[in-house]
């Protein structure tokens, strides 16, 4: 490998320390990065860390807890703010990084080029630092997907190291890990063996009983303390989120949010577009490579094949759901970076375009940055209303409260309803739109003036009898 290691190093450097300074730049806003995040601040407010929970004493069973543990973490050591419920997942996916850095080197390839291609990956970049599940399942199915590749050649300790993963996975989203991971490694076994003897091999080189004794063993306890909590979780949960959320197109029964109505197959256009630049990179190296991935580049352990399985088996489990988003493309990701790490094996050839290609990357993750900070942040989030806003002041929101709303207000921020009485408060805060806000004023006879004008459409307004 010609690749000048240095230059390797700063990039890789300036990516992660690029996403590292921005986690605090911008607010969480709404909907899912202000949600996760409030649901994190509820744990550790509430001291409730078995249950998520969508609102003071409304349980969320959408999601198994590990992304909200997280981010829970994050905030006890770091307190209520955007850096302590984003690090714990730009911490992941270094991990993520470095764990695919070690299975690179163990299978005769560069761990620097695999990491610089998952650091600049779009969708990579994004996640490792935002607060959604994907990344913490992507972490499970990396150490999950690494862990079978080393039992399958002989290092049958790697087999509970891949059963810790789909026991994180339980933990992270659920069942889907196993399904994924089905679909990535059942048939490059049938490809590797043949079809009755990818079982036989399945049975004899892996810990089948003892790795899945021990997954449930981890896993299984939290799911069982959840049911017990709250009671229908199991029901909503597995049923609901793992059938119906990807089979019924437009889903209504979603609790937590609406439904997101795609045309079937359109996660692999999410997959070029997400993955930018490399999955446009990977089609046209494969292809001017097509000879080298049977002869130079050494393929008899069967690693080009068990990547393209692992990379392509979230795009297979999508294809036929409407109800999808493009992350749901990450765990496969990982695949991604070693896969372009090998077809640039002749490294004299692309290590001038591929320097430039690794670059940009990081310019246009400040670019991102600066646009959601002075465009998107406040109309996406009600955090600079409560800069402005009296913390001493009881304050309501009128009509729909968002989560970034609650989350910026430290839970204090309530929703005006009927069993408010205005009249009997002297002074305090309403927040909403301006017409729905005038007709409280009107119908309550208020004085009120306006604090703050947001771009969210959301005004603040002082108010008194």
């Amino acid at each position: 490998m010609s690749f000048n290691k240095v230059h390797l190093w700063v990039i890789l450097a300036t990516a992660l320390l690029i996403r590292l300074i921005s986690l605090g730049a911008y607010p969480l806003m709404d909907t899912t990065e202000a949600r996760y995040g409030e649901m994190a601040r509820l744990m550790v407010d509430t001291g409730n860390w078995l249950t998520p929970q969508f609102d003071y004493g409304v349980p969320f069973w959408g999601k198994p807890p590990l992304f909200t543990w997280m981010s829970a973490v994050g905030i006890e050591c770091f307190g209520v703010n955007e850096f302590a419920v984003r690090a714990p997942h730009w911490l992941a996916g270094v991990i993520v990084i470095a764990l695919m850095a070690y299975f690179s080197r163990k299978v005769g390839f560069s761990g620097l080029l695999t990491s610089v291609v998952l650091a600049t990956s779009g969708i990579f970049a994004i996640a490792a630092g935002a607060v959604m599940t994907d990344m913490a399942l992507t972490l499970a199915m990396t150490i999950a997907m690494v862990g079978f590749y080393f039992c399958w050649q002989g290092e049958r300790r790697w087999g509970y190291v891949g059963f810790f993963g789909l026991a994180l996975g339980l933990l992270a989203k659920g069942p889907l890990i196993i399904v994924i991971m089905g679909i990535a490694v059942l048939p490059w076994l049938i490809m590797q063996h043949g079809f009755i003897a990818a079982f036989k091999v399945l049975w004899q080189r892996f810990p089948i009983v003892t790795g899945t004794l021990g997954m449930l063993a981890i896993a299984v306890p939290w799911y069982i303390l959840a049911e017990q909590a709250t009671p229908g979780f199991l029901d909503y949960f597995i049923v609901g989120e793992h059938f119906k959320r990807f089979l019924v197109s437009g889903w209504e029964g979603d609790l937590y949010g609406s439904a997101h109505d795609e045309v079937r197959g359109t996660i692999w256009l999410f997959f070029f577009y997400a993955a930018a630049p490399w999955s446009f990179v990977l089609p046209v190296l494969m292809w001017r490579k097509r000879k080298a991935l049977g002869t130079t580049i050494q393929t008899s352990n069967g690693i080009v094949s068990f990547l393209v399985c692992w990379l392509v088996s979230p795009l297979i489990m999508f294809t036929f759901s409407g109800n999808i988003l493009p992350a749901y493309i990450l765990p496969g990701v990982p695949a991604l970076g070693l896969l372009i790490s090998i077809l640039l094996s002749d490294a004299k050839r692309d290590q001038v375009w591929f320097k430039g290609v690794a670059s940009i990357a990081p310019v246009l993750l400040v670019i991102a940055v600066v646009f959601i900070q002075l465009v998107k942040g406040d109309k996406k989030s009600d955090k600079v209303i409560f800069e402005t806003a009296s913390t001493e002041l009881a304050t309501y929101y009128v009509g729909h409260r968002p989560f970034s709303g609650q989350f910026y207000s430290f839970g204090q921020a309530k929703r005006l309803d009927d069993s408010v009485l205005l009249a009997n408060l002297e002074h305090f805060q309403l927040i909403g739109e301006s017409d729905m806000v005038q007709d409280v004023i009107a119908e309550n006879e208020l004085n009120c003036v306006v604090e703050y004008t947001g771009a969210s459409k959301r005004h603040l307004y002082r108010c008194g009898q």
